[in-house]
């Protein structure tokens, strides 16, 4: 592993803001003077986003990824599988520009005693169907793995690679939420994590994709994916 740092970013339909996204990242990573890869995933995006992401082809600090729509879970954990083979750490973070790059700083400066660093988002904007999907999903990571992560499916996560390549072995291809099990995963080992408020700005652009009774059913698949999850993530941590 020769980078310090591979961010992982998972896109879909952010023609209008997913340029601007990237510049800010690129300016923040070569800033704190760290070796870095951005893979950005293009999830199938059905708008102009594939050709805002072609104007970044000749940059060696980012990396491209196009593929067919398998959704933003799986998108994810392609994206961890790449991050974890670069470097030592792996970073999350969504194209839509709800969490700025600004905020950074403090997890990078703020790593080395732990093996995870948590964002948990704040004056977050939700209607009351997600705001109770967020707590269920808390509460299921509460009783199948413990409590302790505050916001269990953040998409803004700093990681070692060596905590997510063996994690990621464990999670099916398919899953929905993987960031929840990860954090389900993170409490039950035991490992050293670090959680961090950051603000949370509003999309910059793009619709969400899921909403009205796909978001219950959603959750619910989300549920038994996550318990489907949890005898594997129980025995390594033994």
């Amino acid at each position: 592993m020769s980078l310090d740092l591979a961010l992982v970013m998972p896109v879909y339909n952010e023609e209008e803001c997913v340029a601007q996204v990237i510049s800010s990242w690129r300016e923040m990573l070569a800033g704190l003077r760290v070796t870095f890869r951005m893979i950005v995933l293009d999830d199938g995006s059905q708008d102009g986003t594939a050709g805002q992401l072609e104007t970044f082809r000749g940059d060696a600090n980012i990396e491209i990824i196009r593929h067919a729509n398998i959704g933003h879970g799986p998108t994810i954990l392609r994206g961890y599988r790449r991050a974890s083979e670069l470097s030592e750490w792996v970073f999350h973070s969504d194209s839509d520009g709800e969490i700025s790059p600004l905020h950074f700083p403090d997890f990078w400066h703020n790593r080395l005693p732990y093996d995870a660093v948590l964002g948990v988002r704040r004056h977050r904007s939700r209607g009351f169907a997600r705001k109770v999907v967020s707590r269920a999903a808390r509460l299921v990571v509460q009783m199948a793995f413990g409590g302790g992560v505050r916001d269990v499916n953040v998409p803004y996560r700093l990681m070692r690679s060596s905590l997510v390549g063996q994690l990621v072995t464990r999670i099916p291809a398919d899953t929905f939420a993987p960031n929840v099990i990860i954090s389900g995963a993170i409490v039950r080992s035991g490992v050293r994590f670090l959680e961090i408020p950051v603000p949370c700005e509003g999309r910059r652009s793009g619709t969400v994709s899921i909403a009205k009774w796909r978001l219950w059913k959603a959750a619910a698949l989300s549920l038994r994916q996550t318990l489907s999850c949890r005898p594997a993530i129980v025995r390594d941590a033994r």
